[in-house]
């Protein structure tokens, strides 16, 4: 049975499921730039919004890729009535599920996934945090492997190339899409920003 999911239910459960302030900004990153991308493919946008907060889920609680995450998620959602193209968008955007993107929903989570964590560790070693940050800085720091080096640089390209745009306008539209939640993802940037005009 399908109900009708609330944005605020979304945010309650995530809280409960993860304490990590670092992975809760990395849902509110990724949420952002899935919303950002729903219209552009006639998307819901609340219903990509959610998928993108809610896809990692159970990461805290369950790290174990062999056994745990995405699994527990899928479970939990399923069970509280989320739509089943919301779970089978988590269980896609895991590689090792061998569950293939088929829809846009479920390649945009894929491609905005690793993008948005790859592009907050830009942030932070900037003086201004996302506030002015262009695709060619970012690409910048992708040829640098020893910054952020988990990142797997050639999925993000595959990534964008699977959902049909061009990179340098995939990561502009991510950035942009982060940038305007740069308050609620960044917080000590902006205050930050707000000390130094202070002075």
């Amino acid at each position: 049975m399908q109900v009708e999911i609330s944005r605020e239910d979304a945010w309650t459960l995530l809280t409960e499921w993860t304490n990590s302030e670092s992975l809760r900004r990395h849902m509110l990153a990724v949420e952002a730039a899935m919303r950002a991308y729903a219209p552009r493919f006639g998307g819901d946008v609340e219903l990509w919004g959610l998928t993108g907060l809610l896809h990692d889920l159970d990461y805290e609680r369950y790290p174990d890729l062999a056994e745990g995450h995405p699994r527990y998620a899928m479970r939990e959602l399923s069970e509280r009535g989320y739509p089943a193209e919301l779970v089978r968008a988590v269980a896609s955007h895991a590689e090792y599920l061998d569950v293939p993107r088929e829809t846009p929903m479920e390649r945009a989570l894929y491609a905005v996934d690793e993008l948005c964590g790859f592009i907050l560790a830009c942030a932070y070693v900037r003086p201004e945090g996302l506030s002015g940050m262009t695709p060619k800085s970012v690409k910048k720091k992708l040829k640098q492997p020893s910054f952020a080096a988990a990142v797997d640089r050639a999925e993000l390209v595959h990534g964008a190339a699977d959902l049909g745009v061009d990179f340098d306008e995939h990561l502009g539209i991510v950035i942009a899409a982060l940038a305007k939640r740069s308050d609620e993802l960044m917080p000590e940037k902006g205050a930050a920003a707000e000390k130094g005009a202070a002075a």
